[in-house]
């Protein structure tokens, strides 16, 4: 049995290995001190179960998962509690607080082992990560890339993708656009369409089309067409 132990604390990977030698079955096949190297260890080892700190340098616990197209089953290891109810709202097997002890350690390795079968191996997609206000983490190619929210222009709905849009192109982010209205700032972010969320920093003018329909012209030249609601909702948070 194949488990990965991801955490930026070494003494915190090498109690979670001593507490490990009870259960023969169990190899760690890596040891990862950060998410962009969780993600590396994941691709290559396929583990049955990664060990996953929240809080890291670089991008937390939760975003690694959101990198993954089918994270494996994972049991969260953080000294903050306020995550607890996200881990399992993400389908954790367990949460566990630091410090733990080798009773609470049994306790959420046996769990893991009684749900081994009946386990679903796909994480929930609507988990919001504690950073999601700031930032949207995605992968190009093989590079992962933090992108801070002020630098997008908008959100396009793609198939079961969203297009995310900057200066530098757009990037592809495996969420739905009910996802982002959802965390971002309402006072910043607007859906005006059931296609487009927009940033209102690079809204320029809204124009007038035919037929009562209007479009929303961005700094960059892009248009966004706005449908009836959007452009009510646009209105109302411009105090228009």
């Amino acid at each position: 049995m194949k488990v990965i132990i991801i955490d930026d604390e070494p003494l915190a990977r090498n109690i979670i290995k001593e507490y490990l030698q009870s259960f023969t079955q169990a190899q760690v096949v890596a040891e990862c001190g950060d998410g962009f190297e969780g993600t590396k260890a994941i691709a290559q080892h396929q583990p049955d179960l990664i060990f996953l700190d929240v809080q890291m340098p670089k991008i937390n616990g939760f975003e690694m998962l959101e990198l993954i197209d089918n994270p494996p089953p994972v049991i969260f290891t953080t000294a903050f509690d306020e995550y607890a109810v996200k881990a399992f709202e993400a389908r954790a097997i367990d949460y566990l607080l630091k410090p733990f002890g080798k009773e609470r350690f049994d306790k959420a390795f046996s769990k893991f082992l009684e749900q081994k079968n009946k386990i679903s191996s796909s994480f929930a997609e609507e988990i919001a990560p504690p950073e999601s206000q700031n930032r949207v983490v995605v992968k190009k190619g093989q590079n992962i890339i933090v992108v801070p929210v002020h630098k997008i222009h908008y959100f396009e709905a793609f198939d079961d993708y969203v297009k995310i849009y900057t200066a530098e192109g757009f990037y592809l982010k495996k969420k739905t656009m009910a996802f982002f209205e959802k965390v971002l700032d309402t006072t910043q972010f607007v859906r005006v369409h059931r296609s487009y969320l927009l940033n209102l920093q690079e809204l320029t003018r809204i124009e007038p089309m035919e037929k009562d329909n209007h479009q929303a012209l961005l700094k960059s030249g892009t248009k966004i067409p706005l449908s009836q609601s959007g452009y009510a909702k646009l209105k109302n948070t411009l105090g228009i």
